[in-house]
């Protein structure tokens, strides 16, 4: 896992802000971890394996698989029990790499089921929690972890230990470890409430001043010729930052956190709306860090913006699209309050040390103003500009007809508020990556049968294993209680849960969906499938079709944040392309099937049905949509079609693509939900 001579952390040029949250950690463990967010080729990985050089030696029980402490060894470990006060061993500090790939037992650890159930022997082989133990966890691409072992993990975080239950047997042991997580925004977010549980966050960039860039290329290019030499050469700082990190873990303990200072955590978190109270805590202990650094024992005002700063941009998000980042006047404008309501408070005790600014009647200060608001726009709706029915295309002038701009084009409408959309799913049963949308064969979920093992033997089926076996027990000489059991009788769990899918979006552009109130309708709506898709941990994509062509506006992506913001700058105007739309989303289809085979295709086209331009535009978009549903892609029309006189040609596209069509009332999970309970009613 590590390099003779990893890149000295002294070396990292500009940085500030993630060396702070990485030394903070080394400092305070408790603080919670790092989360590093930034586009690729930022030195995220590079800074984290240079931390783990910095840490102090560890010492542990000879022996021990689980790094116990020879002066307060773990009483459960699964090596114990080992006598307190006895000789140990030094030795470096682990950093240990999660890969994206791993599997769950990889993780937390796996039992011998086999050894278990055949010789009666609790046998444990311990996960990479267990070797992370009193060092560092680093989790590259943590975003692109599936659930399950984002959860696993987490919790091992939060709570220091780590348990494998496995049949009727369990195995607990601790799990205290640094936690830095690296991810690129660009490839999807993490839920909101796993955000939560990283103490620190910080966004990363690329320099752009040139004189930092060329000495990051300078530093790289000696390193790379020679890291001996480079190493050494920076020796002397990696020194002195490793007698900082141990002098401040030192002092921590005797750092006194004053009122003062709690008031203004405490405000700066309702100010900003925070949800729950890690956040009061993580800043409460990263404040603490930061003088315990800086070689104070009291936390100062200062220390406390710092750890504002680091804690909670990653928590003050409601949804994907939520920009990231802190208003740092709002911040001052909060630690003000908090300092004041301290004063006042001071006052009120009639003890003679506040000093108040007397234009504060000591009232709770007012709300903050809203931030971060969803994009806005008028309510979702039908009429207006194209409510007639009619096309505003002129079709003997190429659709410049369309009002608003030089060839027909319009500027972008606003999008309006998302709201809750019903489930759309893929029919039958995938196996592709874990998520919350389609039926799938995964390795969590209801149990729904078993299967002799395919490799290493996954989640035991205990009565099918016993059901396999019983007949065989008196060949085996087996005549009194108990089984004899074989390899060739043991039987794994298939279990039935839930996958993510690729969503593709093919959007009508053209001069037929260009009057606003009706675009606005329609963005409003594809907003809310994308959350959708983001809370399903989906893959996105997004094919739009205007004037004479189709375009790929978004590959696929895990990042339904970007797909929003393509939508949001989508222009509109001119003829209807609806062949040229469905085939170039069959090629995306086609592309994305040979890259990720497993995971299924869900194709929502929105549209009016209208197709304008050339021969039969209509026939050729009929066999476009053919051509998809022989494919076996699943399909949704999202019928857009508006006025009193309707065609009904959205319908006849989603019949010929073998789908179905659904209007944007309907998409709503509250009127499907009402036309539920009337029907029950009736009934």
């Amino acid at each position: 896992m590590s390099t003779p001579h990893p890149y000295p952390f002294s070396a990292l040029v500009g940085m500030d802000d993630l060396r702070l949250a990485l030394l903070l950690n080394a400092v305070s463990p408790a603080v919670g971890g790092v989360l590093v967010r930034g586009e690729k080729g930022t030195a995220k990985s590079t800074a984290v394996r240079a931390l783990a050089a910095l840490l102090p030696e560890v010492t542990v029980v000879s022996g021990c698989r689980f790094s116990c402490e020879p002066g307060a060894p773990d009483p459960a470990c699964p090596d114990g029990p080992h006598g307190s006060g006895g000789e140990g061993a030094p030795r470096p500090a682990r950093l240990v790499e999660l890969p994206v790939g791993a599997s769950e037992d990889r993780l937390v650890g796996s039992l011998d089921i086999e050894r278990a159930l055949a010789e009666g022997v609790k046998a444990f082989e311990p996960g990479l929690l267990a070797q992370a133990h009193r060092g560092v966890l680093y989790v590259d691409e943590v975003n692109l972890l599936g659930d399950f072992l984002v959860d696993s993990l987490l919790d091992a975080a939060a709570m220091g230990t780590a348990h494998v239950e496995r049949e009727g047997v369990s195995v607990r042991h601790a799990a205290r470890f640094l936690l830095v997580g690296t991810m690129n925004p660009e490839e999807g977010e993490l839920r909101p409430q796993l955000l939560d549980r990283f103490g620190l966050t910080v966004e990363v960039a690329a320099s752009r001043e040139t004189e930092e860039r060329v000495e990051v290329v300078r530093r790289r290019l000696a390193y790379d010729a020679c890291p001996a030499a480079f190493a050494e050469r920076f020796a002397p700082r990696e020194e002195e930052l490793r007698r900082r990190v141990a002098a401040a873990r030192e002092l921590l303990g005797r750092v006194r956190l004053g009122d003062a200072a709690l008031r203004q955590i405490a405000a700066t978190c309702a100010a900003f709306e925070v949800d729950g109270m890690r956040a009061d805590i993580v800043m409460a202990r990263a404040a603490t860090a930061l003088a315990a650094w800086a070689g104070r024992e009291e936390v100062l005002a200062e220390d406390v913006r710092q750890a504002a700063l680091l804690a909670l941009p990653h928590r003050r998000r409601r949804n994907p699209f939520d920009a990231p980042g802190l208003d740092e006047d709002r911040l001052d404008e909060a630690l003000e309050r908090g300092a004041g309501a301290g004063g006042q408070a001071d006052s009120a005790g009639n003890d003679g040390g506040g000093d108040g600014d007397g234009d504060d009647d000591g009232d709770p200060p007012p709300p903050p103003p809203g931030g971060g608001a969803g994009p806005g726009g008028p309510a979702p709706g039908e009429g207006g500009a194209a409510a007639s029915g009619e096309s505003p295309e002129t079709p003997g002038e190429g659709g410049t007809g369309t009002p608003g701009g030089p060839g027909g084009e319009q500027p972008p409408a606003a999008a309006g508020e998302p709201f809750r959309a019903r489930a759309l799913t893929v029919p039958g049963v995938g196996e592709g990556a874990a998520g919350r949308r389609s039926r799938a064969r995964t390795a969590q979920g209801r149990t729904t049968g078993s299967r002799a093992p395919r490799g290493a033997l996954g989640r035991l089926h205990l009565a099918a294993t016993l059901r396999a076996a019983a007949p065989h027990q008196r060949a085996r000489g087996r005549s009194g209680p108990g089984l004899a059991l074989r390899r060739a009788d043991l039987r794994e769990a298939v279990r039935e849960g839930r996958e993510s899918n690729l969503v593709l979006f093919l959007v009508d552009a053209s001069g037929s969906m260009a009057a606003r109130q009706r675009m606005t309708a329609v963005k409003g709506a594809v907003l809310s499938l994308l959350l959708d898709a983001y809370q399903r941990r989906d893959k996105v994509g997004l094919v739009t079709f205007r004037r004479a062509e189709a375009e790929v506006a978004l590959p696929p992506t895990s990042s339904v944040e970007a797909a929003a913001a393509r939508l949001e700058r989508l222009p509109t105007g001119g003829r209807t392309p609806l062949a040229a739309g469905l085939l170039r989303a069959r090629e995306v289809l086609r592309v994305e099937r040979l890259r990720d085979p497993a995971r299924r295709p869900l194709l929502v086209v929105v549209t009016d049905g209208r197709a304008t331009g050339g021969v039969e535009p209509l026939e050729r978009a009929r066999r476009a949509a053919r051509l998809l549903a022989a494919d076996g892609t699943a399909s949704v029309v999202l019928d857009c079609e508006t006025g009193p006189v309707r065609l009904g040609l959205a319908a006849a596209l989603a019949t010929a693509l073998g789908g179905e069509a659904v209007t944007p009332g309907e998409l709503r999970a509250d009127t499907v939900s009402a036309l539920v309970r009337e029907a029950r009613r009736a009934a």
